[in-house]
């Protein structure tokens, strides 16, 4: 059950990553049109600010994907002196303390929304944009972060408390050192 939850947010996370690198091409063709129009004198503006919102949007829900995918950094130097189950508690481990602090991002960004929210706030630049519009959905990707991070963190621990320690590294594990040493 636990490893068919992880292959269904799996899914679910690669199309939120299809969405996010289709918003980050349409930054990256919106920029190059910018500089094209330069220099024939003329330029949409505002895409210093644009590309700085699309990298945050990228960034809050691009972590989930990367997450599920085994792509976070980590450094193992103790881990990997470790047999299976040692590999799985360390990875357990690792596991709760980054949903912890994700947890912590996604209940402190809130009232970054709800201030600006609360004013009306805009940008401090030419576009002066709804702050809301770009924090709103940059807070609902912390918030996916913290459920996926949450759920991942469950069911590694359903299948450490079932002993099966090899599956719960094929979820959560490091293995990127692994592959180098090899």
């Amino acid at each position: 059950m636990e490893l068919t939850m992880i292959d269904s947010l799996r899914a679910i996370n690669r199309k939120v990553a299809l969405m996010v690198g289709l918003g980050l091409l349409a930054c990256a063709a919106f920029v190059l049109a910018d500089i094209i129009l330069r220099r024939f004198g003329a330029g949409l503006g505002g895409t210093e600010e644009i590309a700085g919102y699309a990298m945050a949007l990228a960034t809050s829900w691009g972590m989930s994907y990367t997450l599920l995918e085994l792509g976070h950094v980590r450094i193992d130097l103790v881990r990997t002196r470790f047999k299976s189950v040692g590999k799985a508690l360390f990875d357990v481990f690792s596991m709760i303390v980054m949903t912890g602090v994700i947890i912590t991002i996604a209940i402190k960004a809130w009232p970054v929304v709800a201030h600006s929210l609360k004013n009306g706030s805009r940008a401090n630049t030419p576009l002066e944009t709804p702050l809301v519009w770009v924090q709103l959905p940059w807070f609902a990707g912390w918030v996916w972060f913290a459920v996926m991070s949450t759920l991942l963190t469950l069911c590694a621990l359903v299948l450490l408390a079932k002993r099966r320690h090899a599956e719960t590294e094929s979820i959560i594990g490091a293995f990127a050192e692994e592959d180098t040493l090899q």
